[in-house]
């Protein structure tokens, strides 16, 4: 790999078409909505090409990525707007996310946990990401990572109790 340290804002193409699903996946497991997802995603790609900064290694560019995005969606779920107002109610028209009926079974599951778990449990399994870089992107030790998971894991089994595991 490339030694040499690596600007942001070059080849902005490349970098959006590399980190996009990691991106907008992050986002929309943080956010819960299509839409505040679409707007995380929009302000983290734009920070990354106005930032100038200059990154290590890809390594250091996908920390980047992932920290800025855990910060701008938790600013969008904390803001006093969205606390005062009302979801829509469930649409029937809500595109599906995987082509099997039981991928989005799981997705659902997982939407449904406290960020804590779903956080850890997204990154891990959607994003193969590690526990040490995952602990980095969510400020967390590796061990509280483990712990996330393990106790994520455990809530996804009851609630998916009958539809993947026996009663």
């Amino acid at each position: 790999m490339n030694d040499q340290p690596q600007r942001a804002g070059g080849a902005i193409d490349d970098i959006i078409d590399r980190y996009q699903n990691m991106v907008y996946g992050l986002a929309l497991a943080r956010t819960g909505s299509a839409s505040d997802a679409d707007d995380v995603f929009q302000e983290v790609f734009l920070a990354y090409h106005q930032s100038g900064k200059t990154f290590r290694d890809e390594e250091h560019r996908k920390a980047w990525l992932l920290k800025t995005t855990v910060n701008l969606s938790r600013r969008v779920t904390a803001s006093t707007w969205r606390k005062k107002t009302a979801p829509l109610s469930e649409r029937e028209d809500v595109p599906v996310l995987f082509q099997e009926p039981g991928e989005n079974l799981v997705w659902e599951a997982v939407q449904s946990l406290e960020d804590a778990y779903r956080l850890p449990i997204y990154l891990h399994y959607f994003q193969e990401l590690s526990t040490q870089e995952i602990g980095k992107a969510l400020s967390l030790r590796p061990g509280t990572v483990r712990m996330r998971l393990s106790r994520g894991r455990e809530k996804l089994r009851e609630l998916l109790k009958g539809e993947f595991f026996d009663e």
